[in-house]
């Protein structure tokens, strides 16, 4: 158990989930993802602070902000996860912090530029793609037993 908080971050155009594009993102709303971050949380004693920004630069803000008052992070970067090396470097920096990457749809069954995530390069605790708003739950569930057993990083060669 651990006095801080999960961060959930997501990324731009979040915001207008379950209006935007519903046949590819669902139904579901951003405020519907948070209660079901904070319902998986609740069990292991952690809570949920969930934020979303259209800006990239607020995103890192707030990665750097979780190294020090975060237990860990589960992000769906959104487009930004094919864009962004500065989330990547943010991420990257967060030693020792469980982090899991969400995307709610299959990034490989589409187009082919979202084929890659930088962001996955620093998602220690996994990736999570085409499981709708589940994969929330799961990369909550991921990070929350994680928190229980320290990750263990292999040292460099």
């Amino acid at each position: 158990m651990t006095s801080k908080p999960l961060m959930v971050l997501n990324g731009p155009n979040l915001n207008l989930l379950g209006r935007r594009e519903p046949e590819i993102y669902g139904t579901d709303t951003l405020a519907d993802v948070v209660r079901l971050c904070e319902r998986t949380a609740a069990p292991h004693g952690v809570t949920i602070d969930a934020r979303q920004s259209n800006h990239e630069g607020q995103l890192i803000d707030w990665i750097q902000e979780a190294r020090e008052h975060h237990a860990g992070i589960v992000i769906n970067p959104a487009a930004y996860s094919h864009t962004s090396v500065g989330l990547l470097d943010a991420l990257s920096a967060c030693d020792g912090l469980p982090i899991a990457e969400v995307h709610l749809s299959n990034i490989h069954r589409r187009e082919a530029f979202r084929h890659h995530s930088y962001v996955s390069a620093a998602a220690s605790a996994g990736v999570i793609v085409g499981c709708g708003v589940q994969g929330y739950a799961f990369a909550v569930e991921r990070v929350c037993g994680l928190l229980k057993t320290p990750l263990s990083r292999p040292s460099a060669p």
